[in-house]
């Protein structure tokens, strides 16, 4: 959001010095006059913070680590000190578990921001959820998360503790298919996934709306999140003459797909979800990615008035990447969890006592964020409901049509 140039880090041994400054000098431990006997509560960060989705990761970890700076030089909550502690989940389910597993040993955590990837949150929420730690996504999109797996006929609230600040994929699937049928004018499109939860759920929710408004799925296959050559595929849907793919998964794997796709003879647009607008999606995909399509949640971070101080206070940090996709929702997160503290801890004797007070209090903030209107319904998922179909252009996203989901 908002130049998504991408700092790819090259190497594990400045990837390990990155995570150490994330969690030492940036630590959100307010300014050099702080109270020294001021009490702890620790905010967590589960995400990515290696591999190929670490650029998307270390952008919730600074945006994390902006808000708990901000709130320790504000003195928000008034005898305590907010420090954050990150933890690489590797975009690995079984990884993310360890890491929701070391926070819950940590007493002094009230809450988590993150994760990344649905289908890292699923190990993780239970996790978290049997410790009373309140865990805020500005990623997860899998409408599973917040109303269970039947989600689609009875919705039900599975873990009390959950919640995000991001739109769901029973949203921007439906938008997706709405804009390429009735703006766009395409009336057959071929889908792909990557068999993971989001990638799975987002084709779903989409395919769902696009046959219901008319349209005609003409192939529907999947890949290997583990492939890096798709010509089997590609050999499939190109019989079918679809007039766009839908992918549902994430950059690493989408940008090579509509490259290879395209130069298979397969020159139509591939669109995905949030998970391929990135910087990065266009280095993989090269020159043909012109056309290619993303959408994404809320409305662009750089046209917002609601947005100016957080772009000029993450610039001023000088932290090494780019916020990228959900710098914005994860900083949005964060400050959701502290408004919580400010009633939870109020009164508290340990960060402990106040977990299952911080969840109940986050249930009930509304406040003017980054990203708009910062408020949950009565499942955790957001009151907002805005998306932004980008499209590529001269070798960048370019914002394409911004509307309110209705």
């Amino acid at each position: 959001m908002r130049q998504r140039s991408v700092v790819v880090i090259g190497s594990s041994l400045v990837v390990a010095s990155l995570a150490l400054a994330g969690c030492g000098s940036r630590s959100g431990g307010g300014s050099s006059g702080s109270d020294s006997s001021a009490k702890i509560a620790k905010i967590g960060v589960i995400a990515p913070l290696s591999g190929d989705l670490a650029a998307l990761g270390k952008g919730i970890q600074n945006s994390v680590d902006l808000a708990i700076k901000q709130a320790n030089e504000k003195n928000a909550i008034p005898g305590w000190k907010i420090e954050i502690s990150a933890q690489d989940d590797e975009a690995k389910p079984d990884v993310g578990k360890n890491a929701a597993t070391k926070l819950t040993s940590d007493d002094a955590v009230v809450g988590v921001v993150g994760t990344l990837n649905s289908s890292v949150a699923q190990s993780v929420q239970p996790v978290l959820d049997a410790a009373h730690i309140a865990q805020v996504s500005p990623a997860n999109t899998n409408p599973s998360l917040t109303q269970g797996a039947e989600f689609a006929t009875a919705p039900k609230r599975t873990y009390p503790g959950y919640f995000r600040t991001c739109t769901t994929d029973s949203i921007q699937g439906p938008f997706a298919a709405r804009y390429l049928f009735e703006k766009a004018g395409i009336k057959e499109v071929a889908t792909v996934h990557d068999k993971k939860t989001y990638g799975q759920g987002l084709v779903e929710a989409f395919s769902k709306e696009y046959t219901k408004l008319g349209g005609k799925i003409v192939a529907a296959e999947t890949i290997n999140p583990d492939d890096d050559k798709y010509d089997a595929v590609v050999s499939k849907i190109k019989p079918a003459s679809p007039k766009a793919v839908y992918y549902g998964g994430e950059y690493p794997q989408a940008g090579p797909f509509s490259q290879q796709m395209k130069a298979a003879g397969l020159n139509v647009p591939l669109m995905g979800g949030d998970g391929i607008y990135d910087g990065k999606f266009i280095q993989l995909a090269g020159a043909t990615a012109t056309g290619d399509l993303a959408t994404s949640v809320g409305a662009p971070t750089d046209t917002l008035a609601s947005a100016k101080d957080f772009l000029k206070s993450y610039a001023d940090a000088k932290y090494a990447e780019p916020y990228a996709a959900y710098g914005a929702y994860a900083y949005d997160a964060a400050n959701a969890i502290i408004e919580g503290l400010k009633t939870s801890l109020k009164d508290a004797a340990s960060a402990k006592d106040a977990r299952k007070a911080t969840i109940d209090a986050i249930g009930k903030v509304s406040f003017d964020g980054v990203t708009g209107k910062v408020s949950f319904d009565q499942y955790g998922d957001t009151t907002s409901r805005v998306l932004t179909v980008y499209q590529v252009a001269d070798g960048k996203w370019a914002a394409k049509d911004t509307s309110e989901f209705k």
